[in-house]
């Protein structure tokens, strides 16, 4: 890879990108008011995406795909100077009162324009029809019957609400963006570039290549590390799988298996702290609470997930009879030891944010210090080269992200400015007659369902404004309900049919997509009720003190890994179905009953008897086994 791009475009795209790295260790030091920041991001991200993601039409002329792009940056750049412009007035006008000029209304609809035309090339057209549909149901509500019909908004309120307030495209989504994503983006990039991820990775396979299906063990250990850096599952998938999923099919596992295995803890790693997915930013920030309390709450879910996940492929792996990899294999990797100092970063990250420094400013001290720990040892300095990959990919990843979450802002503006979000919430506590456990099922459904083909920090702010009011007036604590619409909007990533990361593994995997989709989903299974925890017992998490949390996430562990013996079908031998079924109900009874409670106990207590039966006569065979005759 060359040190600097070389070509107009791409150079261009570079010196921006620096330009927005530099503007935001500026706001780092010296905070703006809100509509002077955010316009200026969200401008420089939608240049960097008009560049990065040119106009796709093979069938039309190359002058008129250039010559839309170089417009597309040209109304860009004019919406950011009007912003610029127009900030003294925009910042003291009164929302309601003061007039709706022709140069807000000119201004508003082209940067709506902008961010539709900047979602479909970030992400695809599902989240264009959604923003459609709101953009649809500002202006024509009024048409639609029952609880699902208001009185609309006309054009001037439609553009004062969306576009020159803090209440739409400008409000929280962008927010967020500004002041947690860019930076931890930045740290990612800076991390990758530098070799961590490929240490990750090195490190897992030296860990558990020898385990028990330990190339799939790998994979997870890996995956769950580089994607609680990344945050991003798609993202994972392409840059630990290209290693991980070659790795797994050498040792016997099937492509679709080793691909949806890739994919499952690719996308676990948006649960895992530090960084966790760029959702639970938005989440902290809709919360109001600081991102490293969000982080230690969400701890104790994310090492279930990855704790049912591993125990889940150990026993499958010794079902099937599949090999680990050998000495000479695991050997073959290049030594930890001289990379080891590279572990530093996140350390530094996650020292800083304990210790109560801002988000922000602790990520940025982590891709500062990204710049130094190579050069404690010869062999992993860094020269202009991976400085310019850096400088380059978190611009553009950016990009990828902002542009789409402020166009999200469009959703919550119409939800919240047409009390839709507090109307739907009574709707669905109508349809689940009160009842808890129908609403945390309708809820789940609808989150799993908006997420398939949206990103999940898409579906995440979508599935808060809607179902988290109604979780909330079941007396669920904000939290908890917060939670857990962020876990199953994680989870719609790999459940079928339209399951990014599985799609993204199984490319990678070169393996047929239905089967690694319904692969990754079955896997999925093995924590898929681990949110209705959040709901009966806060000290999952990490809310209460030391003895119940130490409490919640034993039970939490238990409980998982006993539903996990089931989906494994192995305890010392290979588990009927007549075996795994009543061992399933139990698991399953367990992790979705109040922690603590009379059936909680009894449905712990049979499933275990029931383990510790079959590995105890298990046992007892083998022993038998192994006495000959003349004995």
């Amino acid at each position: 890879m060359s040190a600097a791009p070389r070509h107009p475009v791409q150079t261009a795209a570079f010196l921006i990108g620096t330009g927005l790295i530099l503007f935001q260790i500026w706001l780092l030091l010296a905070p703006q008011q809100p509509l002077f920041e955010r316009p200026i991001h969200l401008g420089l991200a939608l240049v960097l995406l008009f560049l990065y993601r040119p106009l796709e039409a093979p069938s039309w002329p190359r002058g008129l795909r250039l010559a839309i792009d170089a417009a597309l940056i040209a109304a860009t750049l004019a919406v950011t100077a009007y912003y610029l412009i127009e900030f003294p007035r925009l910042t003291t006008r009164m929302e309601n009162v003061s007039p709706v000029l022709p140069v807000d209304m000119a201004a508003g609809a082209a940067l709506v324009l902008l961010l539709l035309e900047g979602a479909r090339r970030a992400v695809g057209m599902i989240l264009v029809w959604v923003l459609l549909v709101f953009i649809l149901y500002a202006f024509w509500g009024n048409l639609l019957p029952g609880w699902l019909g208001f009185r609309g908004f006309d054009a001037e309120a439609a553009v004062e609400i969306a576009t020159m307030t803090t209440a739409g495209v400008l409000g929280i989504t962008t927010s967020t963006s500004v002041n947690f994503i860019f930076y931890f983006i930045l740290f990612g990039a800076f991390y990758a570039a530098v070799g961590g991820g490929q240490l990750f990775i090195d490190l897992a396979v030296r860990l558990a290549g020898r385990a028990t299906g330990g190339t799939a063990k790998a994979a997870i250990i890996g995956s769950s590390l580089m994607g609680s850096i990344s945050g991003s599952a798609v993202a994972n998938v392409v840059s630990t799988g290209v290693f991980t999923i070659p790795l797994m099919k050498r040792t016997g596992f099937a492509p679709h298996r080793a691909a949806g295995i890739e994919a499952i803890a690719s996308t676990g790693g948006q649960l895992m702290p530090p960084v966790m997915g760029v959702a639970a930013f938005v989440m902290a920030e809709m919360l109001g609470m600081p991102y490293v309390n969000l982080a230690l709450a969400g701890l104790i879910p994310a090492l279930a997930f990855y704790l049912a996940l591993l125990l889940v492929v150990d026993l499958s792996a010794r079902r099937d009879g599949l090999r680990s990899l050998t000495r000479e294999e695991v050997n073959a990797t290049p030594a930890i030891a001289p990379r080891l100092h590279l572990i530093l970063p996140p350390l530094v990250l996650i020292a800083l944010l304990v210790t109560g420094y801002s988000a922000a400013y602790s990520a940025v001290a982590a891709s500062a210090s990204c710049l130094i720990v190579p050069f404690l040892r010869p062999s992993t300095r860094i020269g202009w080269s991976e400085l310019a990959t850096a400088l380059r990919d978190a611009p553009r990843q950016v990009a990828d992200v902002a542009v789409p979450i402020a166009a999200i802002g469009l959703v919550i503006a119409v939800a919240v400015q047409s009390n839709l979000a507090l109307k739907f919430a009574a709707s669905l506590l109508s349809l689940s007659e009160g009842s808890l456990y129908a609403s945390l099922a309708l809820a789940m459904f609808g989150c799993i369902v908006m997420g398939m083909g949206l990103p999940t920090v898409a579906a995440y702010i979508i599935g808060a404004v809607l179902f988290v009011p109604a979780l909330q007036e079941l007396g669920i604590q904000p939290l908890a309900a917060h939670f857990f619409v962020f876990y199953y909007c994680v989870l719609s990533m790999v459940t079928p049919p339209v399951a990014l990361a599985s799609f993204a593994a199984a490319a990678v995997g070169q393996a047929s997509t239905a089967k690694t989709s319904f692969s990754a989903f079955g896997l999925s299974l093995v924590a898929f009720f681990v949110p209705f925890g959040f709901v009966f017992d806060p000290g999952v998490l990490g809310q209460g003190g030391l003895a119940q949390v130490t409490l919640s996430a034993a039970g939490l562990f238990a409980s998982t890994a006993l539903w996990a013996v089931a989906f494994g079908g192995w305890c010392g031998r290979p588990l009927t179905w007549a075996w795994r079924l009543p061992i399933g109900v139990a698991g399953l009874a367990s992790v979705i009953l109040p922690a603590g409670s009379g059936a909680w106990l009894m449905a712990m207590g049979l499933g275990w008897s029931m383990v510790a039966a079959i590995g105890l006569l298990s046992r007892q065979t083998r022993k038998g086994m192994a006495v000959s005759p003349a004995e």
